[in-house]
């Protein structure tokens, strides 16, 4: 009898389980759920579906829960949650919605409402006070759009930003990546309803940066766009922005304390660095940019905000590093075979650690249509493979998101 990938996937994946539980006394111990955005089937136009995984505690195998819930639209890219992990909302491309879900406490999923955005949502994020949903959209332009939160619940657009080159206003610019900063390093100026923040957008010139095609402007590729949060959330640009940010910025991330803002470079393989001032402004952080490996896709930072994790489509790797506290600074971490990439399945495009235990990474692998997963060394922040792994999931994963399970306590650091 021939079996395809996808099944033998889930036959290793479901033996790997069962040796895990064997080995850990016949139980397994959950301490967060993991959310895949796939699609449901290769075929042009094929629903978008959430997977929702229990990550066992003790060898970080993951195992399906529960049936898979639509999307709401077709082509998801981008999830995001609210920081009581009670709320989820997903970026649909094949129909320009956001759709917001709700979590409840063994994971499971209930679609709530939705908005339709005139413009392909890229990427979805949300403030740390939970009030304010942040969307970047555009294929031929770039627009941030605020929508308001009450409850979870998707209110009215709040505020729009149109993202343009100074000097260059009419060329084409594409976003990539929102982050915005929590409450962390300028706790004291962040008020309950989140004025008093910054978000910060990754975006490139295609007028300046087309591989394959032509190009019809001499700016500068890459940028980071930062934006203050003001009172009922009016945007305002933070001084200095944009910031030069490579060739093509992919993804974007912040550390817990709100101290140092992070961007990939998909085409230079770089790690770029930036030390965040009271006022929002961003400084390059000192002996950077930092190499990765080919094509990186995306970036996380542990609960802990002392490791970081880098995908890099090309190689199929994830890069390690350390993050030095008092500067920022990332140092590649080696691992046991004394290498710096950790092997994941075909094309890594999202990462994320668990919050719970801060002891798990894993990856949505868009071509592989699995993920993988990782076991972090929490001494030295080296990751080595998860029993089992790579796990199956639905067609051309997108994006990933991980929620602690119950009263499992989330790692954090103290500025």
């Amino acid at each position: 009898m021939k079996f395809n990938k996808l099944s033998q996937l889930a036959l290793i994946s479901a033996i790997g389980l069962l040796v895990s539980t064997l080995l850990a006394g016949c139980y397994l111990i959950t301490v967060d759920y993991l959310f895949v955005a796939a699609s449901e089937g290769a075929a042009a136009g094929s629903p978008g579906e959430i997977y929702a995984y229990a990550i066992d505690g003790q060898s970080g195998a993951i195992r399906t829960v529960l049936p898979p819930v639509l999307t709401g639209g077709t082509q998801p890219v981008s999830m995001a949650l609210t920081s009581d992990n009670a709320n989820l909302y997903v970026a649909n491309q094949g129909n320009n919605s956001v759709v917001h879900f709700a979590i409840a406490y063994r994971g499971q999923l209930t679609q709530k409402d939705t908005v339709t955005l005139p413009t392909t949502p890229v990427s979805v994020m949300v403030n740390s006070s939970n009030t304010y949903l942040y969307v970047i959209s555009g294929t031929s332009s770039a627009t941030l759009t605020e929508y308001s939160l009450s409850n979870g619940a998707i209110g009215s657009v709040v505020a729009t930003q149109q993202l343009t080159v100074p000097g260059y206003p009419s060329d084409t610019i594409i976003p990539t990546g929102i982050n915005v900063l929590g409450a962390g390093y300028n706790s004291d100026t962040i008020t309950s309803n989140g004025s008093g923040t910054a978000l910060y957008v990754t975006a490139y010139d295609e007028s300046a940066y087309n591989p394959g095609g032509s190009t019809t402007s001499n700016a500068n590729p890459g940028w980071i766009f930062g934006f203050a949060v003001g009172t009922n959330g009016a945007l305002s640009s933070v001084a200095g922005s944009p910031w030069q940010a490579g060739v093509k910025p992919s993804a974007v991330t912040s550390d817990p304390t709100g101290r140092f803002v992070y961007v990939t470079d998909f085409a230079s393989n770089d790690l770029i660095g930036y030390g965040v001032l009271s006022t929002h402004v961003l400084n390059f952080l000192i002996n950077g940019p930092f190499k990765t490996g080919n094509e990186p896709t995306a970036i996380t930072i542990d609960p802990r905000g002392i490791y970081m994790y880098v995908s890099n489509s090309l190689d199929n790797t994830v890069s390690a590093y350390t993050i030095a506290l008092p500067t920022g600074t990332p140092s590649t971490v080696v691992n046991s075979t004394s290498s710096s990439g950790n092997v994941t399945d075909t094309d890594p495009v999202a990462i994320a650690v668990d919050p719970a235990l801060g002891r798990f990474v894993y990856t949505a692998n868009h071509l592989g249509n699995t993920i993988s997963g990782f076991e972090l060394n929490p001494n030295t922040g080296a990751i080595d493979s998860t029993l089992a792994t790579p796990y199956p999931t639905g067609v051309t994963p997108n994006a990933i998101v991980v929620v602690p399970h119950g009263n499992q306590a989330t790692q954090s650091i103290t500025p």
